[in-house]
């Protein structure tokens, strides 16, 4: 898998790889190159893989913002801290966003 700079998953470059990897596989079909055709079909599981990576990722990353937020909202309603309580609200809904947009189809 390519991560980032970072090591972290990445859903850009997974989708790349994934696409480039079938278009290798594709010239290997037509061409009859039997090395580009594995090639092509490890770059795409590689991609593949690694947009799923990320997107679990993201996911969970959603799953601790939407908790995290939940509870600080909960917090500051208890104590009447109104910021509090809107700053977790605004997380939790970030959280949950970002859990919809990282879910499996």
């Amino acid at each position: 898998m390519s991560y980032n700079n970072n090591g972290e998953p990445n859903k850009s470059t997974g989708q790349y790889h994934s696409v480039k990897g079938n278009l290798v596989e594709t010239v290997g079909n037509l061409t009859g190159a039997e090395s580009w055709q594995q090639s092509g079909k490890e770059e795409h599981a590689q991609g593949e893989a690694e947009y799923k990576a990320a997107q679990a990722k993201g996911y969970a990353e959603g799953t601790m913002d939407r908790l995290g937020g939940k509870k600080d909202a909960v917090v500051g309603a208890l104590s009447g801290d109104r910021q509090q309580e809107a700053s977790g609200n605004v997380r939790h809904d970030k959280g949950e966003a970002q859990q919809e947009f990282n879910k499996n189809a």
